[in-house]
């Protein structure tokens, strides 16, 4: 077989079943040959077949018919023992691919050819032992005792090795939650017949201490000691006729509690390894010889809290994968080849996700950047190199907050519950790093996009696209990833055709050609309840047009405390230093603000007149001061050509009415989405001489106060009332709404 270990696992089998059905014909042509030598003795013949015998398997050498009976007995005990080494080599196979099956291997789980060769085995046996002990006084009594003693070993380590846990409990196991196991004796039914009483089989919860214990040959084995309460663990061993099995399988297993045991160094409990250990006993033979049998499940790793499952799942892979047969339970290395991660990796993500579709070396370079925290972008880079269990699931990756297997399960956890078809039909890259698909994306048309797994969250899948900048170069946006409650509440097709601006997949493939068969229909009319039916609908905010830089309305909240609501003949002018200042009394023109220019000033209205604003439900408080008395309520203003000629529009300041007033009348008449009219409030007159001195005799005053001075406090009204200080109203240029 070394020679032809480039060829197919099947080849091997069948070479492997070739040779020990060729062991085992010989072997029953042996027995043959030893019945007629023994039947020639015992009569006192030498029969010609017995000479020819004689001359063929002993030459010449002057051995007489006894002796060649006793080494015709020996050297078929010996092709029996080399027989029974092939049952064991294949029945330590089939439980490394059970194990292996953990992870997502493939596996022939069935025991009946396996049960088949060890019936074959204990019928030669038997044959064997009859003749040894027909054979009487024609062997020496050391020969026959040696014969004895090695058929009875024959025996032992067949029964003993025969005894599997065909169905193996959870490897991650929850306390207080119920589990199922089954173990199977393949020579049940040459050994066990009928009993009236069929043997008990018992589960019990072992330590890795225990474990190791157990494997020792006449060791001290578990201890009466147990790590766990499991209930409902046992169940008879019965033989089933129509099965043609021996087995017991326990349905309503339950792990009480868990005793923990001392951990080594940094070791957490999601990385400490027990097991269930199955054991039965009964009597063999009319000499009623004590047989015990005892099977160990895979390790597996006992829980309390679903948060550590995680962790626990990555314990098991990593032993599943990289544990060795006949190990001393439950050693595994610690660092493993990284290719073998690989194959390990691909394994599980086909198994978990449900796909063919494995892994492709650009995901596996990638992977290795990850884990390694590397960027060669060369596979031969990572060929030789080997992963620490460190690496994999202790150390948290460079800039973020979780491990390497954290995150890959969290990938596997998605695309199994919302993407495996888009994965299997190749439409999602998903292992490629942010700055890669800037490279691949860089030189593609607008709209080009691919669909890569998220690298900063766990379980996340990221739309990368091609859009222009404002001065027509390309670049590459990240929509924020979607998460499995995301696209189970709109599925990833539908999502992407909802966004316009996705053109092709990546390279050139458009997105209706490629995501038909993954669009849900949207429903159309009305349910069977009578109802329109309403859609989730998904936008970017990049979708959405850039506001044009103009000036906006300041956010004002005005009211009125007198007991008229505004005239609707009234108008107010804003001027366009957008800067609250409060005068005295009587002032009437507001000093520029630096930062606009007179031509910037005049869009100031027309921004209050857009017809997305509207008036607010409730009013603020808002003075406008006249220079006309008016105690009673707002008297009328002069008209407009009495208002000062000034490329400085005017603000009143000095106007306060009662709320209720405000909202009862004039106000319901404003035009819809209107926030202020051109004629709301009257014209302001023109400032007197006695105001510009006061202004110019506060202007030195003040001229130590920066640009603008700092400003006065508001005097009081002449109407007792005192206006309030406009500084709660927001007069940015670009005020935040």
């Amino acid at each position: 077989m070394e020679q032809f270990r480039h060829l197919p696992m099947p080849f091997h089998w069948k070479q492997e079943e070739l040779k020990f059905k060729t062991g085992l014909r010989r072997l029953q042509h042996r027995v043959g040959e030893i019945h007629l030598l023994r039947e020639a003795l015992q009569k006192g013949a030498e029969a010609g077949q017995v000479s020819l015998h004689s001359l063929i398997e002993t030459p010449a050498n002057g051995t007489g018919p006894s002796e060649a009976l006793a080494m015709l007995l020996q050297e078929t005990t010996g092709e029996l023992e080399a027989a029974k080494a092939l049952v064991l080599k294949r029945i330590q196979i089939w439980k490394r691919q059970q194990q292996l099956a953990g992870n997502g291997a493939p596996f022939e789980e069935s025991l009946a050819p396996l049960q088949e060769r060890c019936e074959s085995l204990v019928d030669i046996y038997s044959q064997l032992q009859q003749e040894v002990g027909a054979a009487g006084g024609e062997l020496e009594p050391k020969t026959r005792a040696s014969l004895t003693g090695r058929l009875d070993e024959v025996l032992r380590t067949l029964v003993t090795s025969c005894f599997l846990v065909e169905k193996q409990p959870p490897q991650v196991l929850k306390t207080q939650t119920k589990f199922q196991a089954g173990v199977r004796f393949l020579l049940g039914l040459r050994f066990l017949g009928a009993p009236a009483k069929p043997p008990l089989v018992r589960a019990d919860m072992v330590t890795e201490k225990q474990a190791r214990e157990l494997s020792v040959p006449q060791g001290p084995g578990a201890g009466a000691e147990s790590t766990g309460e499991i209930i409902n663990n046992t169940v008879p061993l019965e033989n089933s006729i129509p099965g043609n099995c021996c087995s017991a399988l326990f349905k309503n297993l339950l792990l009480k509690k868990i005793k923990r045991c001392e951990r080594k160094g940094t070791e957490s409990v999601t990385e400490e390894k027990c097991a269930v250990l199955f054991s039965a006993s009964f009597t063999l033979g009319p000499g009623k010889l004590p047989i015990q049998l005892q099977a160990l499940s895979l390790p597996l790793v006992v829980i309390v809290h679903g948060n550590q499952d995680n962790n626990a799942k990555a314990t098991i892979l990593w032993d599943n994968a990289f544990s060795e047969m006949d190990r001393v339970p439950f050693v595994v290395a610690e660092r493993v080849p990284w290719e073998k991660m690989c194959e390990t990796l691909n394994l599980k993500f086909m198994a978990e996700v449900g796909t063919n579709r494995g892994l492709l070396p650009e995901h596996f370079l990638f992977l290795a950047q990850k884990i390694f925290n590397d960027n060669s972008l060369s596979m031969e880079a990572f060929q030789h190199r080997s992963v620490s269990w460190s690496q994999f699931n202790k150390e948290i990756l460079l800039g973020r907050g979780f491990t390497f297997w954290q995150w890959f399960d969290g990938v596997l956890d998605l695309t199994k519950r919302c993407l495996r078809s888009y994965w299997s039909d190749r439409l999602i890259i998903g292992f490629i790093s942010k700055q890669y698909v800037t490279s691949l994306l860089l030189n593609e048309p607008d709209g080009t996009f691919l669909l890569r797994f998220s690298d900063s969250e766990i379980g996340g899948i990221t739309i990368a696209h091609v859009i222009r900048g404002q001065d027509g170069s390309p670049q590459i946006e990240n929509i924020q990833p979607f998460s499995a409650k995301d696209l189970s509440i709109r599925s990833l097709g539908n999502r992407i055709r909802d966004l316009a601006q996705l053109k092709n997949l990546y390279p050139k493939k458009p997105k209706d050609e490629a995501f038909r068969s993954h669009y849900k229909p949207e429903q159309m009319g009305k349910d069977g309840r009578g109802y329109v039916p309403a859609t989730i609908k998904m936008t970017v905010e990049r979708d959405q047009p850039l506001p044009t830089p103009e000036l906006q309305m300041p956010t004002m909240v005005p009211s009125y405390d007198l007991g008229m609501a505004p005239d609707s003949s009234m108008s107010m002018q804003l001027g366009p230093d957008m800067v609250p200042q409060v005068y005295p009394p009587h002032s009437h023109s507001i000093p520029p603000y630096q930062g606009l220019s007179p031509e910037e000033s005049v869009n100031v209205l027309s921004a209050f007149q857009e017809p997305h604003l509207q008036m607010p439900p409730s009013l603020g408080q808002m003075s406008l001061p006249f220079d006309q008395p008016h105690p009673q309520g707002l008297l009328p203003c002069q008209p407009q050509e009495h208002a000062v000629s000034s490329p400085d529009p005017l603000l009143c300041s000095d106007v306060t009415m009662v709320e209720d007033s405000c909202l009862s009348q004039p106000v319901t008449a404003f035009p819809q989405g209107t926030w202020i009219g051109e004629d709301i409030f009257p014209p302001l007159l023109p400032p007197t001489e006695q105001d510009l001195t006061k202004l110019l005799l506060e202007g030195q005053g003040e001229s130590g106060g920066g640009s603008l001075g700092a400003q006065p406090l508001l005097q009081p009204s002449h109407y007792g009332q005192s206006g309030i200080s406009m500084s709660h109203m927001d007069l940015r240029a670009n005020p935040s709404w």
